[in-house]
């Protein structure tokens, strides 16, 4: 009993000597410390379109693609409402606001093929379809050449200066 005792007294003035200590150093490190030099911290945020941006969202060459699920047999309807779907919720504001105006605009009038090179489109990352739409990337050999890139990157050009907003579900 006299030991656990003696352990706990202990154990007390231990935290009552590293509580001193911690108000301690705060008292000095609240004190202000003038510096010639200055430190720059790099921006854990960067703003889209920065070269930093560019650089922390290229997609590596030798990421391994996860294969889009196969759905047979689903209708035209099924399939322009889960592309709706799919270009409002990317992830990124940017993104959403871009694909989910211009699936309002382009998807009722969109044949089957290009519905499903849409769909393969959304199969891509967020920021290499903004950066491509926008002209900031260059696209893969295997969008390169693709009418359907092309009118994104029109619609993305805004040059009717249209104020865009989310659309309504």
């Amino acid at each position: 009993m006299f030991s656990s005792l003696a352990t706990t007294t202990t154990s007390f003035r231990t935290a009552s000597r590293n509580t001193q200590n911690y108000k301690n150093l705060l008292c000095r490190s609240s004190k202000r410390v003038i510096s010639s030099s200055t430190i720059r911290l790099a921006d854990p945020w960067p703003l889209p379109g920065t070269p930093e941006h560019l650089a922390s969202t290229a997609t590596p060459s030798d990421e391994a693609r996860i294969k889009p699920l196969e759905r047979r047999n689903e209708s035209l309807e099924t399939l322009r409402a889960r592309l709706v779907y799919q270009s409002r919720k990317r992830g990124t504001l940017e993104s959403d606001l871009l694909l989910a105006t211009f699936a309002r605009d382009n998807l009722s009038v969109m044949t089957e093929i290009e519905l499903k090179e849409y769909d393969k489109l959304l199969d891509e990352p967020d920021w290499d379809i903004y950066y491509w739409a926008t002209g900031k990337r260059t696209p893969p050999e295997r969008w390169a050449d693709s009418a359907l890139l092309k009118r994104l990157s029109v619609h993305a050009k805004n040059e009717g200066k249209v104020v865009r907003r989310m659309p309504s579900l």
